[in-house]
């Protein structure tokens, strides 16, 4: 049994990464069995991977026979295939020396596991042996866009405390943005929703996130940016909050679920899509900016669509015309009770009239008061002869 004192160096760092760095070769999944037993213990007492460790802080490790000294190089890059480690390098679109953001391509992991083998963060890695790489933040798998990369350790301090004290858009929090096409015209206007999310059993082994009473507390702000007659509506959500497939279950819960969505989304209307170029899920992180903690000064990044999303939307722009959306989907706001801000439709407003009144006059098709004389039989249509002698 072995007892690690927690230096300044790791001071608030999770206890999950704090082990991954003093088991370097131990597999992830072991280390979580570790802590799931118990035989992880910090400052004495059983504690969770998620837990944030303190200067001075004691960790007791047993004995793990994986144990093994870090991988060379060679062993890294084996992997993360080379073709990946290219694809990578290429889709950073900023780097300074305490940050990397690149622009995730969809279908790329941000890390392995679950079947994969190797994610942005081993390929990144094995590009660049040298660096203490760590991921900031994650995004799905299906998800493009701006994901940051820490060179520092110092870095990731700074920047985990900034998203765990941010407050839904406090000024100088993080101000995280996205591109999402979703079913049908959105009419909820500029919408909040603020719906706490849960992770329910798995189905067929995967992670189902549900809204639930119980859950955490998530917050999204939708606002319309194209629309696409009533097939489709361009929207960028605003995260206020960062749970597990948030827009997606949101957009669902609001009655338009995201293009492509084979999870959270209606099967009819993404078969619809395809026919409008879209082979993946239509979400894309845009764009992330907030204050740097360290320097006080703004630092603020952005990814452009990628072609085949644009593809997506000159299709839309030219074809979807008085399309309507495929197949049928219940609104969640309105099925879970809350009431939804969906405009009602205008009519004109007509004052009542008080008792014992004068009868309106009759009025024509163009709202001007009707001739008066007789109609005649036939069409009804006001005479303006007078009465036969």
């Amino acid at each position: 049994m072995r007892h690690e004192t927690v230096t300044a160096e790791d001071a608030g760092a999770r206890v999950d990464r704090v082990l991954a760095r003093l088991l370097p070769g131990v597999p992830h999944t072991r280390l979580f069995r570790l802590l799931r037993k118990g035989e992880v213990r910090l400052n004495g007492k059983r504690v969770s991977g998620e837990a944030r460790v303190a200067e001075g802080d004691v960790l007791r490790i047993p004995p793990v026979s994986l144990e093994a000294p870090p991988p060379a190089a060679d062993a890294v890059t084996s992997r993360a295939p080379s073709r990946l480690v290219q694809q990578v390098e290429a889709a950073i679109i900023h780097q300074d020396e305490r940050l990397l953001v690149v622009n995730k391509p969809a279908g790329v992991a941000v890390h392995g596991g679950s079947g994969v083998s190797a994610g942005v963060i081993e390929a990144l890695r094995a590009a660049r042996p040298d660096e203490t790489l760590e991921l900031v933040h994650r995004l799905d798998r299906d998800t493009s866009g701006c994901l940051m990369v820490a060179r520092k350790r110092a870095t990731l301090r700074s920047l985990h405390a900034l998203l765990r004290e941010d407050t839904a858009g406090e000024e100088g929090g993080f101000d995280k943005r996205y591109l999402v096409v979703v079913r049908g015209k959105w009419e909820l206007g500029k919408k909040r929703i603020e719906a706490p999310l849960a992770t329910h059993t798995r189905v067929g082994g995967e992670r189902t996130v549900k809204v639930a009473a119980g859950g955490k507390p998530a917050a999204s702000e939708f606002s319309v940016v194209q629309f696409f007659g009533n097939l489709a509506t361009l929207l960028e959500v605003r995260l206020l909050t960062g749970r597990t497939h948030q827009i997606r279950v949101h957009a669902a819960y609001a009655g338009h679920p995201v293009a492509g969505d084979e999870k959270y989304g209606d099967a009819d209307f993404n078969r619809q899509m395809r026919s409008f170029a879209l082979e993946r899920l239509f979400l894309h992180a845009h764009s992330i900016s907030f204050e740097e903690p360290e320097r006080r000064v703004t630092f603020s990044v952005s990814a452009p669509l990628p072609p085949e999303l644009h593809a997506v939307i000159d299709a839309l722009t030219a074809r979807a015309g008085k399309a309507r959306p495929a197949g049928t989907t219940r609104a969640g706001i309105a099925a879970e009770g809350i009431v939804s801000t969906r405009p009602a439709p205008s009519r004109p407003f007509r004052p009542r009239r008080p008792a014992g009144a004068a009868p309106r006059k009759a009025r024509s098709k163009a709202g001007r008061p009707a001739p008066s004389g007789r109609k005649t039989p036939s069409t009804g249509r006001a005479s303006r002869r007078g009465p036969r002698t």
